[in-house]
């Protein structure tokens, strides 16, 4: 299929022919629900941990004495029961993540892009490349371009002044071509791709 590209300024810079096998698919949500959820399971800290009672702070003297009180028969303060005690079987640190097949996680990335030009949230730019890393003039042109929330794709190799003049501005990301993710795709309202990007992408899915 071919789609029209721009410039900044919102000037045409022709058109580009884009892959029907990455950019023409019918999206599928359990496909993209799947690499999202393993994404998130990636990204995840895992960092939660509570004491168990040999690592709580109190004295390990037996409270009192085993029989002939009329309570129940306790050791030191440090069980579970009490207040201030150990926590039995509580959270520890562990990787959240799980597996799932590099071709799944391709597949995934394609649905995302489909879902993108089949509702109509994919603009194509012929460069994103700035002389100055003005974020006054980067701001204007994409207000001018009615870019919201917009995630911008590049090639191999991000423009550094484009990178620092974007980095200033809400809700506009930057990423190399091999950053581009399911997730950062869907979260975005405009899917931005330079031409450099387009090639990068279907030279990375093919």
């Amino acid at each position: 299929m071919k789609a029209d590209a721009i410039k900044l300024d919102g000037k045409s810079a022709g058109s580009v022919e884009l892959d029907d096998e990455i950019f023409g698919l019918e999206p599928r949500a359990d496909i993209l629900h799947r690499v999202v959820r393993w994404q998130r399971a990636r990204a995840q800290a895992g960092t939660h941990k509570v004491k168990t009672r040999s690592e709580t702070s109190y004295s390990t003297k037996k409270i009192y004495r085993q029989k002939g009180t009329g309570g129940a028969r306790h050791g030191d303060r440090n069980a579970p029961i009490f207040r201030k005690g150990g926590i039995y079987k509580g959270p520890t640190p562990r990787s959240h993540a799980h597996d799932l097949p590099k071709k799944f996680r391709k597949l995934g990335l394609k649905h995302a892009l489909s879902a993108k030009v089949k509702a109509g949230a994919l603009v194509v730019i012929e460069n994103a490349d700035l002389a100055e890393a003005k974020t006054k003039v980067l701001a204007k042109s994409v207000g001018n371009l009615g870019w919201k929330r917009a995630l911008v794709i590049d090639g191999a190799q991000v423009n550094e002044n484009f990178a620092k003049a974007a980095s200033n501005i809400a809700n506009i990301d930057v990423l190399p071509s091999m950053g581009a993710n399911v997730y950062d795709i869907l979260k975005s309202d405009t899917l931005v791709l330079t031409k450099a990007g387009v090639e990068a992408l279907e030279a990375r899915l093919k």
